[in-house]
């Protein structure tokens, strides 16, 4: 499995964003998928995460709300829609594959990371 995360970018507060993870391989059979967060000196962090079918959502409690995580099957892609972001959302995003439920000690892959700057 390769994961490949984009949509991050530059924008102002209260910007929204989508971030897409698209994937090879048996993909949408095998593994749920999270996204996680790691801004400068700080421990990479959790954000959401959707189980293989689909039908299962988890998100950290200060993201739920503003944050949204869907998968497209047909696509092999997963997405993360950011509402209301906020500088402190300043991070490299990661996208990975994992058994369900997903936590960063069960990772199976790791996307590469997409940049996503909030300015004030």
């Amino acid at each position: 499995v390769q994961l490949q995360a984009s949509g991050g970018g530059l924008v102002q507060t209260g910007a929204s964003l989508r971030l897409s993870c698209a994937a090879s391989g048996r993909f949408s059979e095998t593994y749920a998928v999270g996204w996680f967060r790691q801004a400068p000196g700080k421990e990479r962090q959790f954000v959401a995460a959707i189980n293989r079918r689909g039908t299962s959502t988890h998100y950290e409690d200060s993201m739920e709300g503003r944050f949204t995580i869907s998968r497209d099957h047909a696509k092999n892609t997963v997405y993360l829609q950011m509402t209301g972001l906020k500088p402190e959302d300043t991070a490299v995003y990661y996208c990975a594959a994992a058994p369900w439920p997903v936590r960063r000690t069960n990772v199976s892959y790791w996307g590469q990371g997409t940049l996503v700057t909030v300015s004030s």
